[in-house]
């Protein structure tokens, strides 16, 4: 194995490893899914609140039955711009509850609806079950955009971490078989590929979050076979023509083992023509943008972020009262 040179962390991210070294919380492959399920959500008000205050939120059903949380960040007639929100959480963990937080984060701070799709966990759904749930609430939204406010030419999709996996592949299908055109995709430190040969892999995969043993759990929750892991619907780098995407976002954080693919997806995406913005945050680990009280980076990350949506689905903010809550 080679020798690194590991980078500083933020002193804040150091500071919390050490406490979570300390609390010896069990690995998600330890336990059962239920049990992780429940870790992570005790882990919300520690890392999340407050969260960010907006004017509305409504729990929905899609035609399919898919659960979604609609947030409106302020009140307006005029039809605003959207995205459809995928947490992450390795297609085991995580939910619209997890991930609220974010989720307001990015609805206040880029001026747009949320929509936070609920979609089914694996191993008890696994792929494509996540996936499908993630395309056809985005068609939802699309086809009942009029009745949500939303505007039909401004609507993306985004997702942290294996939910920036499903906004990746969701976007490409937009592309590929949908009557309609995204126009923004973004990634927040996605999972691109089911190789785990890169470098940050060999840098970072033990104590800092998110582990290499801990992904080949949920690589094997969610796909099982290693017959099917170069699909494109399942490794989005794998893709063989990567142009006419919709413009993207993507962001990456130093200390992650999912780091190098992130990068590797956004510079292809980059070198075919496409649109991209690229932000590595360096001293932050997986999973930073979850944890806004504790690490004033992620702060600051999620306002930089949101701004860049704002400015790519051109978002004119009306004069309105405060949020409500």
């Amino acid at each position: 194995m080679t020798d690194f040179e590991i980078p500083p962390l933020d002193p804040q991210v150091a500071a919390y490893l050490e406490q979570m070294a300390a609390a010896n919380v069990p690995a998600v492959f330890d336990v059962t899914p239920a049990e992780a399920r429940a870790n992570m959500e005790a882990t919300i008000e520690m890392f999340s609140m407050p969260y960010d205050p907006v004017f509305e939120m409504e729990d929905r059903h899609t035609d399919d039955g898919v659960p979604v949380r609609i947030i409106r960040p302020f009140e307006t007639d005029e039809p605003c711009a959207c995205i459809v929100f995928f947490h992450g959480g390795g297609w085991v963990l995580g939910s619209v509850d997890t991930h609220e937080g974010m989720a307001r984060a990015i609805a206040q701070r880029a001026g747009v609806i949320v929509v936070s799709v609920d979609y089914r966990l694996a191993p008890e759904h696994p792929f494509p079950a996540p996936l499908e749930d993630c395309w056809n609430a985005t068609k939802w939204v699309v086809k009942n955009a009029a009745e949500l406010g939303v505007d039909p030419d401004r609507i993306g999709v985004a997702g942290d971490s294996a939910g920036g996996t499903l906004a990746a592949v969701v976007a490409r299908r937009a592309r590929d078989h949908g009557d309609f055109y995204l126009a923004l995709q973004v990634l927040l430190y996605p999972v691109t590929s089911a190789k785990m040969n890169t470098v940050s892999y060999e840098m970072f995969e033990t104590g800092f979050g998110l582990t290499r043993k801990a992904m080949e759990f949920f690589w094997d929750a969610y796909i099982g076979t290693h017959a099917f892991r170069q699909d494109p619907d399942v490794s989005p780098i794998e893709i063989q023509d990567i142009r006419r995407l919709c413009p993207a976002i993507v962001v990456t954080a130093e200390h992650d083992v999912l780091r190098d693919e992130g990068e590797a997806y956004a510079e292809r995406m980059h070198f075919a023509g496409i649109e991209t913005e690229g932000l590595r945050y360096d001293g932050m680990i997986h999973g930073f943008l979850r944890m806004p009280t504790i690490f004033t980076r992620a702060d600051e990350a999620l306002t930089e972020i949101g701004e860049l949506i704002g400015q790519a689905l051109k978002v004119v903010r009306p004069p309105a009262p405060p949020a409500l809550f």
